[in-house]
Parts: C-alpha cells; structure tokens; sequence
C-alpha cells in the first residue's frame, strides 16, 4: 500500500555521513515534532536528479526553510558514502541533508519502490516530494515511473 496524505511516515533508520562515518537517523526522530520537507531520487549521481531535482532543493532550501520548515531532507537507495559524495559534489552542506536508504527499508514501508532491475540498478524508490508535519504527511507529489514533473522544489513552495 501506497503511503498517502494524512498517514504517519513509517518507522526505518536511514544513514547519514558524520565526522565519524554513516550516522543512524530515525525516521521517528527525523519527523517528529517538527516540519520537514523531504524529497527522494531514484538514485544519486544519476542524470535528472543531479541536474534537476537536488540541485533545485539546494538552491531553493533558504526559502523552503524561511517558510517555517526545520529541515530539508534528500532521501535516496544508495549507502551512504555515495549519498554523502553526492552532496559534497552538488553543494548541498547546511542546505539538504543527504539521507541514505541502502536496503531500501523506508521505500518498502512507504509502498514507493521503483524496480529498475532491467535497467542494471536494482530496486530503488520512486521520485517523490512531500511535507512531513509532527510525523503525518501533509502534501505528497508522488512521480510516476522516472517522471519529473510533481516533485520539484518549487512545486513545495507552492504548497508550503
């Protein structure tokens, strides 16, 4: 089952690179008690999420914030050296964190896994926006397949 607007952001732990190396961060932890936008890609370094959709949320995160937003968070299939890479090589410090997914857990629980086993890439997560408040998400744009029409940083602010 699809998660949809109206329902809790389910329980997984994701991965974030620290000082020390990947950090758990706990989607309860992540989402409670605060408004965050989080956004996903079906995968870092690959071509329109690197020149379309993070780069938009790095450019657009001091306005996504100035709306009342704690944090802007990038969530994809990848561990986390390769989330972290990614961020270092498109800017994105103090603006999106880079969370990692590596087993997918959180898209299972979700109901958005994107197979691209024919392409060579495994299961990954569809493309998706949404605002997540105190846990519940609000708004959710939910692409289909590789599409990248719904789930742009502008469209958040239209909804912020």
């Amino acid at each position: 089952m699809t998660i949809a607007v109206g329902d809790k952001v389910p329980a997984a732990t994701l991965k974030e690179m620290g000082d020390g190396g990947p950090q758990s961060v706990e989607t309860g932890d992540l989402f409670g008690g605060r408004k965050v936008v989080a956004f996903c890609v079906p995968g870092a370094f690959t071509p329109t999420c690197s020149a379309k959709h993070l780069p938009g949320f790095v450019d657009k995160a001091d306005a996504i914030r100035a709306k009342g937003v704690d944090d802007v968070v990038c969530v994809a299939v990848n561990d986390p050296f390769v989330m972290g890479a990614w961020g270092e090589q498109q800017g994105a410090a103090g603006k999106v964190r880079m969370l990692a997914d590596g087993s997918g857990d959180l898209a299972k629980a979700m109901g958005v896994e994107l197979d691209l086993s024919g392409l060579g890439l495994g299961v990954r997560a569809r493309r998706y926006s949404m605002i997540v408040e105190d846990g519940t998400v609000t708004q959710l744009n939910l692409e289909d397949g590789g599409a990248f029409e719904v789930s742009s940083a502008e469209k958040i602010l239209e909804q912020l």
